[in-house]
């Protein structure tokens, strides 16, 4: 059968138009499903975000875990065992690939923003309330947990409103002034400011004439936290020593790595405070009679997964999930009280389940012999370059990544080829040798995006050799999978965006 032009054309834009027609109906049943709403609020939420956690690193995270365990297929997380999924749309109000504060403004208000934006409007001119402070003024308790700094972007988007995510100072400022009953995981990152005085916030935070009190510097945002009732902590003994009825709680991992974060699960030790620990921590200081909301970040996902650290990845992933394992015991002691939510703000580094040189074979297994972080590596490469000032040895180099990550090692199915070897050569070169990172018009950028050459190069050459691939040193804007159990889960079921999750959770206390 043959067709002229003019009807090949009529039959594409009916075509367009049907899916367009599709997919209006499924946005429009979306949405009455959740104003037709009918059930009672949940007393107890739980809000849980794997930022830079996609499809991807949650299944191969399943994959890893059959693996070491001599299965075949997918050992299921937690997460996904849960009766309820679906899908969200991430972009941004300025950018179809988002950020992390974009994406904590839309999962914690229900709005869109522009890029780098807390709690604010696209034009940064209009505070947004978030669902934390809406649980807070309905009688809630609140608590705010991340392995991250408390006041990075996703964590700071539901209690701050600021212009931009870089306002730590500022962002600080807002923690205390929430009056939200309990914060823990990371650091403060710029508690004594950044020096300069800014009149708004100063009267905001002291009154009027602080801008005469305080000339030279900006008042330190811990002690003003004390002034306003919270108490700070930052050992594991105090941490263990906190009971039911302590209130107004900041309470801080004993040891911070880089950006004031949690050491990466895969770095920790007995003596470290995991993400799991903090939420079974925050469930026995925030039960009460009116229920509580909780959200937990399990932050550092993206951050390795900027890195292509598959491995490292993983166990973050496998670390939340120990995190909603604690919330899912809550929830069988309480069924028809609480609600379990679990999603992520977008996807980094673009991890593919699959890589050309690898064809159709994967080898997850092979990830366990990798033993430290792509930071805690590059650690120990700096220090080699740094006492071994102009005399670099290729040998000790490849002895460090056999060592932390098996690559060379015959016996572990880790023999490297000829290729493989020069790309760790000059990987090797790269790292002994530049002194700055690589920009993003450098032609080394594709190779090691802004990390250390051998680090980059090692994460690679175990990720391919397990069958995982990556294209970006970034964010993409894949869209981010959801899953629900509980009083109200139905709601998350569906292909929707990422703004309706927080409009689902409003919709689900105004219930109350």
């Amino acid at each position: 059968m043959k067709f002229n032009s003019d009807k090949l054309t009529s039959l594409l834009t009916l075509g367009l138009m049907l899916l367009a027609f599709t997919a209006s109906a499924l946005d429009s049943n979306i949405e009455k499903q959740c104003q037709n709403y009918k059930g009672k609020a949940p007393k107890y939420i739980f809000y849980f975000i794997g930022d830079g956690m996609g499809l991807s690193q949650s299944n191969a995270a399943e994959a890893y875990l059959s693996a070491i365990n001599n299965k075949d297929g997918i050992q299921k997380l937690e997460m996904n065992k849960f009766p309820h999924h679906g899908f969200y749309t991430t972009y941004a109000s300025n950018r179809f690939i988002t950020g992390s504060a974009a994406a904590g403004t839309a999962l914690a208000t229900g709005y869109k923003t522009s890029i780098n934006t807390i709690g604010m409007d696209a034009s940064k001119q209009k505070p947004v309330e978030s669902i934390a402070e809406r649980a807070r003024d309905l009688g809630y308790k609140v608590g705010i947990v991340s392995s991250v700094s408390i006041d990075h972007a996703t964590p700071a988007s539901f209690y701050a409103h600021q212009p931009s995510r870089s306002m730590y100072y500022n962002i600080s400022l807002d923690l205390s002034k929430s009056n939200f009953n309990y914060f823990g995981g990371g650091g403060i990152k710029h508690p004594e400011g950044d020096g300069k005085i800014d009149k708004n916030n100063l009267m905001a935070n002291f009154g009027q004439g602080a801008d005469k009190k305080v000339v030279n510097k900006q008042a330190n945002s811990i002690e003003l936290a004390k002034e306003r009732g919270y108490r700070l902590l930052n050992t594991k003994a105090e941490f263990q020593s906190l009971k039911k009825g302590d209130d107004k709680i900041i309470a801080i991992a004993p040891r911070l790595a880089g950006g004031k974060a949690l050491p990466y699960a895969i770095d920790q030790t007995k003596d470290d405070i995991t993400l799991r620990d903090f939420t079974k921590k925050g469930i026995e200081l925030l039960d009460n009679d009116k229920g509580f909301f909780m959200m937990v970040e399990g932050g550092k996902i993206d951050w390795t997964c900027h890195a292509n650290d598959a491995a490292t990845a993983i166990k973050e992933i496998i670390n939340l999930d120990s995190a909603v394992k604690v919330a899912l015991d809550f929830y069988k002691k309480h069924p028809k009280e609480t609600l379990i939510v679990v999603g992520g703000d977008h996807e980094t580094g673009g991890m593919a389940l699959g890589f050309s040189g690898s064809h159709y074979d994967s080898a997850f297994k092979i990830l366990q012999y990798q033993n430290i972080s792509n930071d805690g590596f590059t650690e120990l490469v700096d220090k080699y370059k740094k006492d071994n000032l102009g005399n670099y040895k290729l040998e000790d180099g490849m002895a460090l990544v056999e060592e932390h990550f098996g690559l060379g090692d015959k016996e572990k199915g880790l023999e490297l080829s000829s290729f493989e070897k020069e790309q760790l050569k000059n990987a090797f070169e790269q790292s002994m040798n530049y002194k700055k990172e690589f920009k993003k018009d450098d032609q080394f950028y594709l190779l090691y995006g802004s990390y250390n050459p051998l680090t980059t190069t090692a994460c690679h050459i175990l990720s391919q050799k397990a069958g995982i691939g990556w294209t970006s040193f970034s964010h993409t804007a894949t869209p981010i999978p959801v899953r629900a159990i509980g009083v109200g889960a139905e709601l998350f079921s569906g292909y929707y965006d990422n703004t309706d999750m927080a409009k689902n959770i409003f919709r689900l206390l105004e219930s109350k």
